[in-house]
C-alpha cells in the first residue's frame, strides 16, 4: 500500500509521491528556546519522530531538517527580564530541549540548523525577494526590510485567506509598512537590543524576521524543492504561509505537501507557557517513565487534539505495562515483520490508534498462547518490530537512562502483574479454573494480594 498523508495545504489524503523516487526530504520547524520544554512542545517532535521512522521502515533513504530559531524577539525579552545575555538563554534551553527529546527517544534529525549559523543565506534570500520586487526596505530609516504581501498574488493560498480578512502583522512598527499586512524579513537594530543580536546587511545592522530563518534554512539543505514540510498546527499561519510565499516569491517550489500536528489542551485551551498551564518535562518524568509518556502520545493521531491529563497518562501507562509484560513473560525474541494491518494503518495518514490497536490485539493472542502453555515467539517478534516503528521498543538502549532506578523496578513489577492478570483472565475465559486458581497463588506467592472486583480484578503490595 502508498503512504498517503493528509495535506493541510489542499486538505485532502494525498498518495506520498516523493521529488526524488526512494527518497524523502522533511523540514519541520522545531522549538524557538525562551523557557524550559513542556509536554505540548514534545509532541511535534515525538509525531515527526514516528513519521522518519515509518518512512525509513518503508524503504525511503530519509533526510530530515529541524531547526532551532535561536534568534527572536521573546528570547531578547526573556534574557533582558532574566538579565542575562541571549545566546546563553537559548543555548541553556537548547540543551535541555535536546535532553527532553533523548528523554523520549526522539531520533536526532539529519541536521539540527541554528538560524545564527545562516545569516549570509537569509541576506541573500532577501536581496533577491528585493530584486524581483516583492521586498522593500522601510522608508522610515530603521532598517527594516518588509515582504510585500500585495506583491505576490497566491499570498493567502496555503491558509486560503484573502489580503483583505488577514489581521495586521504585529512584528513592527506598521509606519514603515505600505501595507499592514506585510511581515519583516530584516529588522534593523535597535539601541535597546544588544549589539551581539545584530549583524551586517545592505540595509545596515540587523537580525532576521522569523519566518525568513525557515525558508532560508530548507533551502540550504534541502534545495529549492521537497517533500513534506511539519510543525504545530499553529504554525500555519502566519509562519507558514509567509514561508511558503517568500519562497515562491524567489522562484522556489518549496514544500509538495504540508503536516501540522494538532495541540496538547489543558482546560480546553492550548498548552503553552502565556497561558500559566504548562507542564514541564521533568516535572512529568517524576511520575511516569519517558516511555509512557511516548506511548501516550503516539496513542494519538498526530492530527487531533489530546486533553492532557495524568488519569489519561496513568491508563496510557497501565496499557504500556500490559505489552512489557508480555514480552517479559514471552522471552527474547528479535524484531519480526509488522502486521499488515499494521502496516495499512500507519500508511494510512500514519494513523497511530490503528497501529496501537493492532499492537494490543497481537499481545492478546500472545498471552492466550502463554495461557494455553504454547510458543507466543511469533507475536513477540511481531510486537518487538511494532514498538520499533513507533520508538517504543523497552530493549532500545535509548531508554536505559529514563528514571531513576525505583521508578524502573515499579514499572516492571507492575509490567509483569499486568501480565500475568491477562493470563488469568484468559484462563477464567477458557474456564480453566486451575490454571487461574495457579496464577493467583504465584502472585501471593510474590507478595501480591489480588481482588476480583466488578470493575476487574485489583492488585497491591501485601
Amino acid at each position: 500500500m502508498t503512504f498517503r498523508l493528509y495535506d493541510s495545504a489542499t486538505h485532502e489524503v494525498r498518495d506520498f509521491v516523493p521529488l526524488v523516487e526512494g527518497k524523502a526530504s522533511l523540514y519541520v520547524c522545531g522549538l524557538t528556546p525562551q523557557s524550559e520544554p513542556h509536554v505540548g512542545h514534545l509532541r511535534s517532535g515525538v509525531n515527526f519522530d514516528v513519521l522518519q521512522r515509518w518512512l525509513r521502515h518503508s524503504g525511503y533513504q530519509v533526510t530530515f531538517i529541524r531547526n532551532i530559531t535561536d534568534i527572536d524577539d521573546k528570547i531578547l525579552a526573556k534574557s533582558a527580564e532574566q538579565r542575562r545575555p541571549w545566546y546563553n538563554l537559548a543555548y541553556d534551553v537548547q540543551r535541555s530541549v535536546t535532553h527532553a527529546y533523548e528523554l523520549l527517544n526522539v531520533a536526532p534529525p539529519t541536521y539540527e540548523p541554528l538560524a545564527t549559523g545562516h545569516i549570509p543565506e537569509m541576506v541573500e534570500l532577501i536581496a533577491e525577494l528585493v530584486e524581483r520586487g516583492h521586498a522593500y526596505q522601510a522608508p522610515d530609516g530603521s532598517g527594516d526590510v518588509y515582504f510585500d504581501v500585495r506583491s505576490w498574488k497566491p499570498y493567502g493560498e496555503l491558509t486560503g485567506q484573502a489580503v483583505e480578512d488577514m489581521e495586521a502583522a504585529a512584528d513592527a512598527d506598521p509606519r514603515g509598512k505600505r501595507d499592514p499586512r506585510d511581515f519583516a524579513l530584516w529588522k534593523g537594530r535597535k539601541d535597546s537590543e544588544p549589539a551581539t543580536a545584530s549583524w551586517p546587511s545592505p540595509w545596515g545592522r540587523g537580525r532576521p524576521g522569523w519566518h525568513i530563518e525557515c525558508s532560508a534554512m530548507a533551502g540550504k539543505y534541502l534545495g529549492p524543492a521537497f517533500d513534506i514540510h511539519g510543525g504545530g498546527l499553529d504554525l500555519r499561519f502566519p509562519h507558514h504561509e509567509n514561508e511558503q510565499a517568500q519562497s515562491r516569491a524567489a522562484g522556489r517550489d518549496f514544500a509538495s505537501y504540508w503536516m501540522h500536528n494538532a495541540w496538547i489542551t489543558t482546560a480546553g485551551e492550548k498548552m503553552s507557557k502565556s497561558l500559566g498551564n504548562s507542564l514541564t518535562i521533568p516535572a512529568v518524568l517524576e511520575r511516569f517513565r519517558g516511555i509512557e509518556l511516548r506511548y501516550y502520545l503516539v496513542s494519538t493521531h498526530y492530527r487531533s487534539h489530546v486533553e492532557f491529563s495524568f488519569d489519561a497518562l496513568e491508563e496510557a501507562a497501565v496499557g504500556f505495562a500490559r505489552i512489557e509484560g508480555f514480552l517479559e513473560r514471552a522471552g527474547a525474541a528479535g524484531a519480526g515483520v509488522v502486521p499488515d494491518e499494521f502496516a495499512a494503518a500507519m500508511d494510512d495518514d500514519l494513523g497511530t490508534p490503528a497501529a496501537v490497536a493492532v499492537l494490543h490485539e497481537t499481545v492478546r493472542e500472545g498471552n492466550r498462547k502463554l495461557a494455553a502453555g504454547e510458543s507466543a515467539a511469533a507475536e513477540a517478534a511481531a510486537v518487538t518490530a511494532m514498538l520499533d516503528v513507533l520508538g517504543l521498543d523497552p530493549a532500545d538502549p535509548a531508554w536505559g537512562g529514563s528514571g531513576d532506578g525505583d521508578g524502573k523496578a515499579a514499572a516492571a513489577v507492575g509490567a509483569l502483574v499486568a501480565g500475568l492478570l491477562e493470563q488469568r483472565a484468559a484462563a477464567r475465559a477458557a474456564k480453566d479454573w486451575a490454571r487461574a486458581d495457579e496464577i493467583r497463588d504465584q502472585l501471593k506467592a510474590a507478595g501480591i494480594e489480588l481482588e476480583d472486583t466488578p470493575d476487574g480484578p485489583k492488585w497491591s503490595l501485601a
